[in-house]
């Protein structure tokens, strides 16, 4: 049943900042990008997988150990990853989605950590996130350049 409500909440996070940003895959094919940008039709299949694995990843620390500094920065994570969609396409303010995205690589970088000591499979979990928003937060940083 906790497998469940992570994958709801998760899905949740996932919907709430695709509804701010309805025509976001357009506005990305109408961006000057870097030549290094992947194709429009990748980012759902990868943040399908990516958004399973945060919710697998939650499930298993919390079964393991209810941690709640864990928690709360797992939680927090996910605001941020929620929010930075409605920045860069909702409200085209690509500078301010460049510090959002930092803030949500740190905070993912602790919930690795803090996860590390609960399950390390949970945290490992969480290492493919951590590289595309790594690899996000270079292209958002050139988009913001390129525009």
């Amino acid at each position: 049943m906790a497998l469940l409500v992570f994958v709801a909440v998760v899905a949740l996070v996932a919907v709430a900042g695709s509804l701010a940003a309805t025509d976001s895959g357009g506005a990305y094919v109408s961006l000057r990008r870097p030549g290094w940008a992947p194709p429009q039709g990748l980012f759902g299949p990868v943040w399908t997988v990516l958004y399973l694995m945060i919710a697998v990843s939650g499930w298993l620390a919390w079964i393991r150990r209810r941690d709640r500094a864990a928690f709360l920065v797992y939680g927090a994570q996910l605001v941020a990853n929620a929010a930075w969609t409605p920045l860069f396409f909702g409200a085209g303010l690509r500078g301010a989605a460049f510090a959002e995205i930092v803030l949500l690589w740190l905070l993912i970088v602790a919930t690795v950590v803090l996860f590390w000591r609960i399950s390390r499979v949970a945290a490992l979990l969480l290492v493919p996130y951590l590289l595309w928003v790594t690899y996000a937060a270079a292209l958002n940083f050139a988009i913001w350049q390129l525009n």
